[in-house]
């Protein structure tokens, strides 16, 4: 297992438009986070121009399938997005501790 960050770039009025969409966007999050497969999440601020997802899975495959079927980006919130292997070195939760 190692992480994967999943990357998102928003829309310019995002925070105006994910309120329509919010809580179908949190539904589709659940079941990654109750497998364990969703570890951390969350937009980035000043400005809220993207967000970052950290995935613990054998392949990118498994935050590609969440990114496909987000609703924040079939509905157009995201305008693009892209996952990348991290390898987690230090840390209580490093996926390949030194």
């Amino acid at each position: 297992m190692r992480h994967w960050l999943l990357f998102y770039d928003y829309v310019p009025d995002y925070l105006e438009r994910r309120g329509a969409l919010r809580e179908a966007h949190l539904a589709h999050l659940a079941p990654f986070l109750e497998r364990g497969e969703l570890v951390l999440g969350g937009a980035f601020a000043a400005p809220a121009d993207g967000a970052a997802l950290l995935f613990l899975a054998e392949g990118p495959e498994t935050a590609e399938a969440f990114a496909r079927a987000d609703p924040y980006v079939l509905e157009g919130l995201v305008t693009g997005w892209r996952v990348r292997a991290w390898t987690t070195v230090v840390g209580r939760d490093a996926a390949e501790p030194l």
